[in-house]
């Protein structure tokens, strides 16, 4: 018996050594992974040690992680309190019920605030006070979700559950209220698509618009001049009828 005891706690003792084991793994390559974004988009960054130790929007990923798997498991409390703390820290709000994508690149971050049911895809790209929020009209997903590769410009604001599509860029400065295409980009307050795969969007022309009073008086006046040639010919027959 006691021998089947230590087999027993010996493979469970295995089993535990190798989970842990593969969620260091999986840390690891996700640092790495965390600090190959700093250093393809951002030409400041020296080096490695430099961004894992001198960039905040790194910390409050890295602290976004721990926070959101108490999250999961329900430990609501706990996981509040390390976003709080990251928070304090970098100047970066992420509640922890939101879902993070891989190589996430958060420069500057002071101000960025990250709402509880939004989404963030891979790769994408978020610059200084930014917003994921709501619009305080919705119930349930009432946060953005952002598709693979989007890019969002300093002090842009994304507010409601409505997604973002794969490779759009939102200008700095614009409030997006409604969804946005797959590789287009949005400006201005609200914020409209003025690119889409690389080309201008057709936008309405206020100098040039039809004018459909203008239209009218254009087509009477043809018609009165259609009428005025005909006229010398119902002239003429009428004098050639009088003179029989």
């Amino acid at each position: 018996m006691r021998m089947i005891i230590s087999f027993t706690g010996g493979v469970e003792a295995d089993r535990l050594a190798g989970r842990i084991k593969k969620s260091v793994a999986d840390a690891v390559s996700e640092a790495r992974r965390d600090i190959k974004a700093v250093r393809d988009r951002d030409p400041a960054a020296r080096s490695d040690l430099e961004a894992a130790l001198l960039y905040p929007g790194v910390h409050a990923i890295w602290a976004h992680r721990a926070s959101h798997a108490l999250y999961e498991r329900g430990h609501y409390f706990s996981a509040r309190a390390i976003s709080q703390a990251a928070r304090a820290l970098t100047g970066i709000e992420i509640h922890p019920g939101a879902k993070l994508g891989h190589g996430l690149f958060i420069d500057h971050g002071g101000a960025v605030v990250i709402g509880e049911t939004a989404e963030v895809g891979d790769d994408c790209t978020i610059y200084q006070c930014v917003t994921l929020g709501g619009n305080g009209k919705e119930q349930g997903k009432r946060h953005p979700t952002l598709g693979r590769g989007v890019m969002v410009g300093a002090g842009a604001k994304i507010l409601g559950g409505f997604e973002i599509g794969d490779g759009a860029k939102i200008a700095a400065g614009a409030v997006v209220l409604s969804s946005v295409p797959a590789n287009s980009t949005a400006v201005g307050i609200p914020a409209r698509t003025v690119k889409m795969n690389g080309r201008r969007v057709d936008e309405l022309d206020q100098v040039h618009i039809p004018d459909p009073v203008s239209a009218k008086l254009c087509e009477i006046e043809f018609e009165l001049s259609e009428l005025k040639k005909r006229l010398p010919a119902a002239d003429t027959a009428g004098t050639a009828d009088g003179d029989i």
